[in-house]
């Protein structure tokens, strides 16, 4: 076991967590009435995900949840971070709800509060049931409408007990890689028409929220993912453009939580998209502001003949996890200052929803799984989160992505984000060396001394 001087320190009553969502690990994909989602087409794609796997039994959490659930136990951590399958609350996306699916996630809830685990529910984590795709999925505005009736629904069964709500998880991915550039579901390559589901997706948060809190949800927050945006050199082309990919990327989903608008370069593309009072349903009072943070992004001007007008590119320098992006812990820290310093009265306390890292370490001849680099990983972006409450800002908590390896959506099973092995041949569970860290980190904490 480590020293207690070896672990970042964070205030009492901080929250530790962890983070997975239903298409990731669940499986039970056709069970218990339960539609088909966007992901189960997209998969069944060729060429859509790298090792040509899907979500159909991942980590079969549907028929573990005890043993799962006895993990977070053993773990020490405050709460779990999942998300609910519309297609399973609603097959096609509207009407009466499934009761199989309901029972599912009441008895999930129950269970994590019976061993000390306070429920965070996201309502959805990017599996739309393909019948509402067929309608045109979230370009269409109905949508948005569909999915406040879901909250409703979800919300009469489980507000009782569920501490905190998130209502979209990264609109920002779901919409731009799903609708514009097509890497994931549904695969459309739209460029900036994707910004018609962006907005239906920022509706659907705000008539969410609306419904959550109709049936007595007390918390509700976001879990938008947010890169600081560096340009790739000093020169004007270079700046112009990663202001214009950072408003896309983070702008385009904060200001209109926050305060009610969009940003300024990007308020002409959205006027056509919005309808009176889309703006006033977006900003919901929020009780938590949700950060999921894995790295910065570095942006040039776009080469001549480009479809968009910028460019990514890599961030060197840094070290690189195995799915190859790069560990910056002062980008966090420097983005929790920025993000206070630029909001401050607008912005409520902020809780890490996701961090983590992939390194795909599998158990040694004796069993073991000695991921040092996700225990450094760890450590350090923990030790940014302290440095950024020190300096005032208000950071309530960190739910580490992810309990276990699970189905890394278009990579597939290639890219191991857990602090649990998960042997997707025997669905054995085994708890790697980050893990008892993670246990041994919460245990260090001033509330346990």
């Amino acid at each position: 076991m480590s020293s207690p001087h070896d672990f970042p320190l964070l205030p009492p009553g901080f929250r530790f967590g962890t983070s997975t969502a239903s298409y990731q690990v669940e499986g039970a994909a056709d069970e218990d009435g339960r539609g088909p989602s966007i992901w189960d087409t997209f998969c069944a794609e060729p060429g859509r995900v790298v090792d040509g796997g899907s979500g159909a039994v991942a980590c079969d959490h549907y028929h573990r949840v005890d043993e799962d659930v006895a993990l977070m136990e053993q773990l020490g951590t405050g709460g779990y971070r999942f998300s609910i399958a519309w297609p399973r609350i609603q097959p096609t996306g509207r009407g009466p709800a499934n009761a199989k699916g309901l029972d599912f996630y009441d008895r999930l809830v129950d269970t994590l509060l019976a061993h000390g685990q306070q429920p965070m529910a996201t309502l959805y984590h990017w599996d739309l049931p393909q019948a509402l795709e067929d309608d045109g999925g979230w370009l269409n505005p109905d949508t948005a409408v569909r999915f406040g009736d879901y909250a409703a629904i979800v919300g009469e069964r489980l507000a009782d007990r569920v501490e905190h709500w998130v209502p979209v998880n990264e609109p920002n991915v779901a919409s731009l890689l799903g609708y514009g550039m097509g890497r994931h579901a549904p695969g459309r390559t739209l460029l900036f028409d994707a910004l018609w589901a962006s907005h239906h997706m920022l509706v659907a948060h705000g008539r969410a929220a609306i419904e959550l809190r109709r049936a007595g949800a007390t918390s509700i927050g976001c879990a938008n993912n947010h890169a600081p945006v560096w340009p790739a050199s000093d020169d004007d082309a270079d700046v112009g453009a990663s202001k214009l990919f950072d408003a896309v990327w983070n702008g385009l989903f904060l200001e209109p939580m926050l305060l009610g608008r969009y940003p300024a370069d990007l308020a002409p593309l959205m006027e056509d998209i919005m309808q009176p009072g889309d703006l006033a349903t977006i900003r919901q009072p929020l009780d938590f502001y949700g950060v999921n943070y894995y790295n910065p992004m570095k942006v040039a001007a776009a080469s001549e003949g480009s479809e968009l007008p910028w460019e990514n590119r890599d961030v060197v320098g840094y070290p690189t996890t195995d799915i190859g992006w790069p560990i910056v812990p002062d980008a966090l820290r420097e983005f929790l200052v920025m993000f206070r310093a630029r909001f401050r009265a607008a912005l409520p306390p902020i809780v890490i929803t996701e961090s983590g890292c992939a390194f795909n370490t599998g158990p040694d001849e004796h069993g073991v799984v000695d991921d040092q680099p996700r225990i450094d990983y760890l450590r350090s972006h923990l030790n940014a989160v302290s440095e950024a409450i020190q300096r005032g800002v208000d950071v309530r908590g960190y739910y580490c992505w992810s309990l276990m390896d699970n189905f890394e959506w278009a990579e597939g099973f290639t890219q191991r984000f857990g602090l649990v092995h998960v042997d997707y041949d025997t669905l054995v569970r085994t708890p790697k060396k980050s893990f008892q860290w993670y246990a041994d980190l919460i245990k260090a904490q001033p509330q346990h001394l």
